[in-house]
C-alpha cells in the first residue's frame, strides 16, 4: 500500500466531562487543541438517571463521574464556542438519551447548525443498563420503545447521527466471558431491530440498520480479543442478511468504537496500567478487517479516581503514536488466512451462535434479562476464583507484588478531586434557571410529553420542545416514570448457594459458629446507598457471602441511607456499602447518622470503592469498621473479617 493509500486514521477520543458544564468545556476545547478529533461526553449519575442535581437522590453525586446536565442552560454551556456542524460527538446515555439528544439538537439550533448535518453517537442501550451498569428508569419494554423513537426521528431527521450504540463494554466489565459478550450484545441489537421493522418503510430499512453502531470492550487477553472483533464482523453481517435479508454488503458493515477494558486496570502498581491499555488498544486496531471506527483509552490511574488532564493527556499521545507514527495503516489485514485466528474466531462464532438460540428461545434479550444477568454474575465469580487461585495471573496483584513506589503519584495522590462546593453552586444555577423560565410554557411542554408518552407517539419532537421550554431533566424523566413506572432489575444473585463452595469449609464452620452463638443464622445487609449503578463488587460479596453459610439481604442498587437504615432493622448483623461513583464521605456520613439515631450504631458497618487513603482515614474516624479498594481482591480475607466484626466473643474481647 503506498503512502498516498494510507488508511484513515480512527477516530481519537477522549471520554470526559466532570464538576460542571463550563470546566468540562474548558477541557473538551483544550482537548481538541491537543489532537483530539472527537468529543465524547460523560455524564454524571443524576444526569444519566434522570434527577436534577437537587434530588435527594443526587446527594454526592453531582458533578463527580460526568458532567451535570440540567437543562438547556447546561447543555449551551457544555459546547460554548463548539461549533456542533463540524464536530463528531459521542454522548453515553442511556435511559436519558431521547432527552439529552433533544438538548443537543437544541443548542445546534441555536448555533444556526443544519440538524440533518450533525453527526456522533448517543449510547442509547437500556438492555446492557439491567444487566450491568444500572442507570436504567423504566421497564424493558417502554425503555425498548423509547430507544425505537431515538432511532425512527434520526433517521427522518438526522441521518449522519448513529441512534444506537450497542453497547457489549459493561457486558465484559460485568464478568462477561467473550462470547457472552457477542451473544447478549447481537441479542440486543435484534431485540431493537425488531422493534423498529414495524416502524420503517421496507426499502429504508437497510440504511437504519446501517446505523446501528456498537460500543465494545478489549481486555488483555489481546489476541482472543482481536479474533472477538473479528467474530463481531460476520456474525453481524450473517444476522443482517439472514435474519432481515439485508443484501448491501455496505449497511452489514459491522462499525464499532471502543473503551479498551478499565475492569482490568489494578490500584497496586498502577503505573502497570499504562502498558495493559496499549495491548488492549491492539486487540482493536491491528486486524484492518475488525479497527475500530473510534478509540477512547482508560487513564493508567482509573483505579485510584478521577484522571487528571496530563493523565487523558497521555492515553491520547498512546492512540497518536500508533496512528501517526507507526506503519500499521499502510498494510491490508495482517490476519486474513492465519489458521490459529480462524480457528479461534470460529470457535467464538460457535459458542455465540448457541448462546444466542438459548436467548431466542426465552423470547429474546428482553425475556432473558434475568438469565443473562445471572451467567455475567457466574461468569464474574469465577474469574474472580481464577485470580484468587492463582489460575490467572495479575502482575503486581497476585505475583510479584513488591515494587518501587510510583513517582507518578505526586502531592495530589495522582488524581483530581472534584471540589464539594461544585454541587451547591450547580443546585443554584438550577434555582436560578426554573425562577427565570416561562413557567406556562414549561407545563404546557411537558402536558404534551406525557399525551405523547401515553399515545404511544415518538417522544423526541416533544423532547426537543420540552427542552426549548425550559423543562429540566429531572421533570423530562419525572413524565416517563409517571407514564411507564419504574422498575428495579434482577441481581444475579439468588438465596441458594452455588457449585462454587469447595474451598470454603473452613468459613461455613466459622459462619455456622458465629450464628449458633448468636442464637439465629448470622445475617448481612449489602447496600448500594446513592446512584452507582456499578454493582459487580456488591455482587462478588453477596454472592461469596452467601455460598459461606450467611443469610444475605442484597436488593440491589440505588437505595437512599433511609432505605438502607430500614432493611438493617430486620435482624441485620453487619452492614455492607459499596460505592464506586467518589460520593462516599457524604453517603457513608449520612448512613452512620441514621444508623445511630435508630438505635443501630452497635451494628458494624463496612464500606468497598475506589476510596484514596485520606478518605479512608475519615470513613474510619466515622466509625466504619472496615474500608476495603479494589486492591482487597481476595474475597474469603473480607469474609474472615466479617465473621470476626459479627463474633460476640471478638466483641467482648474488644
Amino acid at each position: 500500500m503506498t503512502e498516498t493509500q494510507k488508511d484513515r486514521p480512527w477516530l481519537i477520543r477522549t471520554y470526559a466531562g466532570h464538576s460542571t458544564a463550563e470546566k468540562s468545556n474548558e477541557l473538551y476545547r483544550n482537548n481538541l487543541a491537543k489532537g483530539q478529533t472527537g468529543l465524547s461526553v460523560a455524564f454524571d449519575l443524576p444526569t444519566q438517571t434522570g434527577y436534577d442535581s437537587d434530588h435527594i437522590l443526587a446527594r454526592g453525586e453531582v458533578g463527580k463521574v460526568g458532567v451535570p446536565v440540567c437543562h438547556l442552560g447546561d447543555m449551551r454551556m457544555l459546547f460554548r464556542d463548539i461549533p456542533l456542524e463540524q464536530m463528531n460527538t459521542s454522548m453515553t446515555i442511556n435511559a436519558t438519551a431521547p432527552w439529552l439528544l433533544a438538548l443537543y439538537i437544541a443548542v445546534a439550533e441555536e448555533q444556526g447548525a443544519d440538524v440533518s448535518n450533525l453527526q456522533g453517537t448517543v449510547q442509547n442501550d437500556l438492555i446492557k443498563e439491567y444487566l450491568s451498569r444500572g442507570t436504567y428508569i423504566c421497564p424493558p419494554k417502554p425503555s425498548l420503545k423509547m430507544i425505537g423513537d431515538v432511532a425512527e426521528y434520526c433517521y427522518k431527521n438526522v441521518p449522519k447521527w448513529n441512534p444506537m450504540n450497542v453497547c457489549s463494554y459493561h457486558l465484559q466489565e460485568a464478568g462477561a466471558t467473550p462470547e457472552q459478550e457477542l451473544a447478549f450484545a447481537l441479542a440486543t441489537a435484534i431485540a431493537v431491530l425488531d422493534e423498529l421493522k414495524p416502524r420503517i418503510p421496507d426499502e429504508d430499512f437497510a440504511t437504519v440498520c446501517g446505523r446501528i453502531s456498537f460500543f465494545v470492550n478489549a481486555g488483555i487477553r489481546f489476541v482472543t480479543e482481536m479474533c472477538k472483533m473479528r467474530a463481531f464482523v460476520d456474525l453481524w453481517d450473517e444476522i443482517l442478511a439472514e435474519r432481515y435479508g439485508i443484501d448491501d454488503p455496505k449497511m452489514r458493515r459491522f462499525r464499532y468504537g471502543v473503551q479498551v477494558n478499565s475492569l482490568g486496570l489494578t490500584e497496586q502498581q498502577p503505573e502497570n496500567n499504562v502498558y495493559r491499555i496499549l495491548i488492549e488498544m491492539l486487540a482493536v486496531t491491528l486486524s484492518k478487517k475488525a479497527r475500530a471506527r473510534a478509540v477512547q483509552l482508560p487513564a493508567w490511574n482509573e483505579a485510584l479516581g478521577l484522571p487528571r488532564p496530563w493523565d487523558q493527556q497521555w492515553s491520547m499521545r498512546m492512540q497518536q503514536i500508533l496512528a501517526y507514527e507507526t506503519d500499521l495503516l499502510e498494510f491490508g489485514d495482517l490476519f486474513d488466512g492465519n489458521p490459529a485466528v480462524d480457528a479461534k474466531v470460529e470457535a467464538l462464532k460457535e459458542g455465540a451462535r448457541a448462546e444466542l438460540a438459548n436467548i431466542d428461545s426465552m423470547g429474546g434479550a428482553i425475556g432473558a434479562i434475568e438469565y443473562m444477568k445471572a451467567r455475567l454474575v457466574d461468569s464474574n465469580a469465577e474469574r474472580l476464583n481464577k485470580i484468587e487461585r492463582e489460575e490467572t495471573i495479575v502482575v503486581g496483584v497476585n505475583k510479584w507484588q513488591h515494587g518501587e513506589p510510583s513517582p507518578l503519584m505526586g502531592e495530589d495522590g495522582g488524581i483530581m478531586t472534584v471540589d464539594p462546593a461544585v454541587e451547591e453552586d450547580q443546585k443554584a444555577r438550577l434555582d436560578a434557571w426554573r425562577s427565570e423560565r416561562e413557567a406556562e410554557a414549561v407545563k404546557s411542554a411537558l402536558t404534551a410529553l406525557r399525551k405523547a408518552a401515553q399515545a404511544g407517539e415518538n417522544v423526541v419532537p416533544a423532547s426537543i420542545d420540552c427542552a426549548k421550554a425550559g423543562v429540566t431533566t429531572g421533570e423530562w424523566a419525572g413524565e416517563m416514570r409517571a407514564v411507564h413506572g419504574e422498575f428495579r432489575g434482577p441481581t444475579g444473585v439468588s438465596r441458594a448457594a452455588s457449585n462454587k463452595t469447595e474451598g470454603l469449609e473452613d468459613l461455613r464452620a466459622a459462619v455456622d459458629a458465629v450464628s449458633d452463638k448468636l442464637g439465629k443464622r448470622m445475617r448481612f445487609l449489602v447496600g448500594k446507598p446513592g446512584l452507582d449503578g456499578h454493582s459487580n463488587g456488591a455482587e462478588q460479596i453477596a454472592f461469596r457471602a452467601r455460598d459461606c453459610g450467611m443469610e444475605i439481604d442484597y436488593e440491589g442498587i440505588r437505595l437512599t441511607p433511609e432505605q438502607i437504615v430500614t432493611a438493617a432493622q430486620q435482624g441485620a448483623h453487619v452492614v455492607g456499602l459499596s460505592i464506586l461513583s467518589g460520593s462516599h464521605i457524604p453517603l457513608v456520613e449520612d448512613l452512620m447518622n441514621k444508623m445511630r439515631d435508630a438505635g443501630l450504631g452497635n451494628i458494624p458497618v463496612i464500606v468497598g470503592g475506589i476510596i484514596p487513603d485520606e478518605d479512608a482515614a475519615r470513613l474510619t474516624a466515622m466509625g466504619v469498621a472496615r474500608v476495603y479498594t479494589p486492591k482487597d481482591f481476595e474475597l474469603n480475607t473480607i469474609m474472615k473479617d466479617i465473621v470476626t466484626l459479627v463474633d460476640p466473643k471478638s466483641v467482648a474481647a474488644e
